[in-house]
């Protein structure tokens, strides 16, 4: 499971090291596509098929569907991954995430999520903000059993 949070910088422009933790939860490549919040997300090949299936279950004849699946298959690509745990990132990626030399790379359990400091940061920012959390996620039935 991927968990947790760690800062990083760029090789040579677009090169993305793993973390060795999260590298050995990673059978060969990986898929990268847009994520919804300005970031990029970084799916093992299970994870990115049970999306995958999602997706092409719904109606096509929904234009929210195909706004969704325009984005989400249409922005991605499967990368392998070299002997150092490097990726490269695709340059439209890094432009929608406003990544240029630092990154924050954040555990999802099932996924990773690389994001620009500056926007994680804002994240941070909901993220700590105990009493809007309270209000936010109220809704939401969270139980341990």
């Amino acid at each position: 499971m991927f968990l947790g949070h760690t800062l990083g910088r760029l090789k040579h422009s677009n090169h993305l090291s793993l973390p060795s933790n999260w590298r050995k939860l990673i059978s060969g490549g990986v898929y990268l596509t847009q994520g919804f919040d300005q970031n990029i997300l970084i799916l093992t090949e299970a994870t990115f098929n049970e999306i995958y299936l999602r997706i092409t279950s719904l109606n096509i004849a929904d234009p929210l569907v195909r706004l969704l699946s325009r984005m989400f298959l249409g922005k991605a690509s499967f990368l392998e991954i070299d002997e150092r745990g490097i990726i490269s990132l695709p340059n439209s990626l890094m432009e929608y995430a406003n990544l240029s030399s630092d990154f924050v790379i954040v555990g999802q359990g099932d996924y990773l999520e690389i994001w620009s400091p500056d926007q994680w940061h804002q994240q941070q920012s909901q993220i700590n903000d105990a009493q809007a959390n309270a209000q936010r996620f109220s809704a939401f039935t969270i139980a341990t059993r």
